[in-house]
């Protein structure tokens, strides 16, 4: 019996390393994380690297962001009149609003506990987090740094006058001056900026466009994620597995288990049609894919090629029989032996050359690190993703020999991504004008103080009988305002509608720019035992997925004050399309 359970042990073992062998041996270490630009509407761009605030670095390269763009360690991320989102690997989702600025500050990796530590530089930006046993995620803005240990949704908000977080789901812990404010569901936090006595608790303020269009997108993307994942053996959550279910199908291949394509794909339909390379500073040359499908096929998992099946289909990151060819999933394992999790690859294709010709060749699941592609057979996609050159399928004779390349050299391909034009710094406040109501300032020096009603700063030095209504919607510095709160331009199927033109109010002065505020993020805590945090659903406004419950107990409508505890731990750490949910099995 022992004997049984060892090489059954063995094999384990030995069906893992076919996922791990060919991963990268940079992934294994810090740093090394992945996420995906799951989301682009209108004007978005990124830069890989920029030094301190990257509004006022002029040493920064900008480039225009693609949809399925790897996002790394260091990348910012900036919307002018457009939104994004951002996929983590474990589920979880940032929004950005139009005019905003997003940097991963920290994207770590500590064994399997992912340390995600966010700046928020400028605009508004909602998260839907759902973070696992050891995990730690922040986003810092402004004056304070938002932590969620727990399955949450909120929003962030940081302007020149001020900065507030806003519980949706979930409960989260505000870091300010190492104070601790906790914030349930229904509860949200202001400050002004430099005035640390204005901290203030309260009630969420009606929802608008942009918290509308989060909540449509969670709901959407859980649920197609959910229906997804039942066609894979993994216990594991894959980034763009929302977009297999709405933009193809998945369907039983005999043998092979379950196989997806996309809709509308005939006989002669063949992967790497659309999209181009980057040049990854770890991985090499990247594929990034212009479907909206094009996340999960081309990063992990591999492609088989059947006719039965429909030719070319992919295959979801599964495990396999001990035939070597997939048979379902496998749910029983030895004790404390787990099946290995998704591996992400720059491409899931294999690099060949003969004769100074190099193509790519569909990586099979069952490919092994430096030997012959299982497909080869299939033929070898020529000129793939090359601006000006036509991909072109070689076919390979029987007998014929391709070398093998760890990776093609780094004059072989050329990157298509654009240089743009560095994001500006957009002067906006909650309102930046006149109004009715008059709210003491703590301080007694400021004509801008935060109204615990409504939800928003303002100007207490105005003797104006009409400015209620001008509060209620205006247009300041080109920014729409409405009740409080910047609003969103209309999206449509055409693009982004600029929102209708108001009176703008007078502008402020010079004397009343905001101080300077030092938002580096506060050091991720490191334990030495037990875990930071607990495993939830993470569950959003409209859907869930995972293991655990999250909190979601409510507060009242009009709670006020601080409430703090022990400062947090200080030690180091290392450093557009729509879903529909229309693809069904046939």
């Amino acid at each position: 019996m022992a004997s049984r359970k060892l090489v059954l042990f063995l094999l384990v073992i030995l069906l893992s390393s076919l996922f791990i062998g060919a991963h990268p041996a940079a992934a294994d270490s810090s740093h090394a994380r992945i996420i995906r630009l799951s989301l682009v509407q209108g004007d978005v761009r990124f830069a890989r690297q920029t030094h301190g605030d990257p509004l006022s670095d002029s040493s920064a390269t900008w480039e225009t962001a693609s949809l399925n763009l790897p996002i790394r360690q260091g990348y910012v991320l900036a919307t002018d009149n457009g939104r994004a989102e951002v996929e983590f690997e474990n589920g979880a989702m940032a929004f950005l609003k139009e005019n905003t600025v997003l940097e991963f500050y920290d994207l770590s990796l500590d064994d399997s506990a992912r340390t995600t530590r966010l700046v928020l530089r400028q605009g508004s930006a909602s998260f839907r987090v759902n973070p696992a046993s050891g995990d730690y995620f922040s986003v810092t803005g402004g004056d304070f740094t938002v932590q969620s240990d727990h399955g949450s949704t909120f929003r962030v908000d940081n302007y020149d006058d001020g900065s507030t977080v806003e519980t949706y789901q979930g409960r989260v812990s505000v870091l300010h001056n190492k104070q601790l404010t906790q914030l349930e569901k229904g509860q949200s936090l202001s400050i002004k900026a430099g005035d640390d006595f204005s901290l203030t608790v309260g009630r969420l303020p009606n929802e608008d466009d942009f918290d509308r269009w989060v909540s449509g997108r969670i709901d959407s993307v859980s649920n197609a994620t959910s229906a997804a994942l039942q066609y894979t053996g993994s216990p594991y959550y894959a980034p763009g597995f929302a977009d297999l279910y709405t933009y193809g199908a998945f369907s039983n291949c005999g043998a092979y288990g379950y196989g997806w394509r996309p809709f509308g794909a005939g006989l002669g339909w063949s992967p790497f049609t659309n999209g181009q390379w980057i040049m990854d500073p770890a991985f090499g040359w990247t594929w990034v894919s212009f479907q909206p499908w094009g996340w999960a096929p081309y990063h992990y998992g591999g492609w088989l090629f059947d006719t039965s099946c429909g030719g070319w289909f992919y295959s979801p990151p599964i495990l396999y029989g001990y035939t070597g060819y997939p048979v379902g999933p496998i749910r029983r394992f030895p004790p404390r032996v787990h099946p290995p999790r998704p591996i992400y690859h720059p491409v899931t294709g294999v690099f060949v050359r003969q004769s100074g010709k190099i193509g790519v060749v569909p990586m099979h699941p069952l490919d092994q690190k430096g030997k012959t592609p299982l497909n080869l057979e299939r033929g070898v996609f020529s000129g793939v993703g090359m601006k000006g050159v036509s991909s072109q399928l070689l076919p390979v004779a029987p007998g014929q020999k391709w070398e093998t390349l760890k990776s093609p050299p780094r004059d072989a391909l050329s990157g298509n991504l654009a240089v743009t034009a560095p994001p500006i710094r957009v002067s906006r406040t909650f309102v930046e004008g006149q109004s009715g109501i008059r709210a003491g300032s703590p301080g007694g020096h400021s004509t801008i103080a935060f109204d615990p009603v409504e939800r928003r700063f303002v100007n207490t030095n105005s003797s104006s009988a009409s400015s209620s209504a001008a509060s209620s919607t205006m247009k300041t510095n080109g920014i729409h305002v409405e009740n409080g709160r910047t609003g969103a331009p209309t999206v449509t199927s055409s693009g982004v509608t600029p929102p209708r033109t108001v009176t703008a109010p007078p502008s402020r002065s010079a004397s009343s720019t905001s101080p300077p505020r030092n938002i580096a993020p506060p050091p991720a805590p490191r334990y030495s035992g037990g875990d930071r945090g607990g495993s939830s659903s993470g569950s959003g406004r409209g859907g869930s997925w995972g293991g655990g419950s999250s909190s979601s107990s409510s507060a009242g409508a009009g709670a006020s004050g601080r409430s703090s505890s022990s400062p947090a731990p200080s030690s180091s750490a290392p450093a557009s399309h729509p879903s529909s949910g229309s693809g069904r099995p046939h």
